[in-house]
């Protein structure tokens, strides 16, 4: 029996590859990128780039989801896609994600998203022990 080769780690620039964002702010202003601490993001690589462009890298806490907003599209995605699914391939899952993002970047708005997001955020705030503002739900002694 043959052995298995490593799982390989593909480490992306955050612009995407080759990216300059100067052209983007042209007057010099710093650029900011936030990211997670994903190890694919904390590379020597990455590191080259941000200072070869000028911009600054701004990682968030570990263990801070309820920090990051992205984090409240996540629970809307998972229900209206992956809950209680059962796709027949890899690719009709795929687009069954892409058919819901078209339809939410079309009703960004709708009132069913921004319930799914509000809960979302209140379910990443409460099991972190977190309240709304970052203040954790029992003071500390």
């Amino acid at each position: 029996m043959g052995r298995q080769p490593p799982p390989q780690r593909h480490r992306q620039h955050p612009g995407g590859a080759e990216v300059d964002p100067r052209p983007a702010r042209p007057d010099g202003a710093p650029i900011y990128i936030i990211l997670d601490n994903l190890s694919a993001h904390t590379g020597a690589d990455i590191r080259r780039w941000a200072k070869k462009n000028k911009v600054e890298l701004c990682f968030t806490p570990t263990y801070a989801s309820w920090a990051n907003p992205i984090e409240a599209h996540f629970g809307p995605l998972r229900q209206f896609t992956l809950a209680n699914s059962h796709h027949r391939s890899h690719p009709a899952q795929t687009r069954a994600l892409h058919r819901y993002l078209r339809w939410r970047n079309a009703n960004a708005r709708h009132p069913d998203v921004l319930a799914a997001q509000r809960r979302e955020r209140v379910r990443i705030r409460s099991e972190k022990g977190i309240r709304r503002g970052g203040r954790p739900l029992t003071p500390a002694a």
